[in-house]
């Protein structure tokens, strides 16, 4: 499993012209799923993203978690996060989680968010999304199940 967090002043997420998810200050996260990932990957994922103290305190250190801003998530599917460039130009998606499968881990993975944070927002799974942000630092993260679980 793999997240791309981009901390963010505001974000949106639209599908055919209409907004399916927007957030003020918080996490955009792009979310990529394999056919090896469970929910204890997920569970360990989540927790790692919502304690990820990456706000500044009051002496501008980044100290402070999604919950002590109280932080707004946007959740974006994201099978490309799977790319592999190895050979030519054109990437293969054979390491990316099938979509069936996929689906289920990103659904749970927004319920297990809800769990923690009011404001939780997301895309549609599979379809063509269009993101629009203000990354605020520039601050993008990425985790890999492979190196943190």
């Amino acid at each position: 499993m793999k997240f791309l967090i981009q901390r963010v002043t505001s974000a949106s997420c639209s599908v055919d012209h209409e907004i399916t998810g927007e957030i003020g200050k918080g996490f955009l996260v792009f979310i990529g799923v394999c056919d090896e990932d469970t929910k204890e990957i997920a569970d360990k994922m989540t927790k790692k993203l919502l304690g990820l103290r990456i706000f500044e305190d009051e002496n501008g250190k980044t100290n402070l978690a999604l919950k002590d801003v109280d932080g707004e998530l946007l959740l974006i599917s994201q099978f490309t996060l799977y790319a592999d460039c190895k050979k030519g130009n054109r990437p293969s998606f054979i390491n990316a989680g099938k979509p069936d499968f996929a689906k289920e881990m990103y659904e749970y993975i927004i319920e297990k968010c809800k769990e923690e944070i009011p404001i939780v927002t997301q895309g549609i799974f599979g379809a063509d999304m269009k993101i629009s942000l203000l990354n605020d630092g520039p601050f993008t993260i990425i985790l890999d199940s492979n190196e943190i679980c």
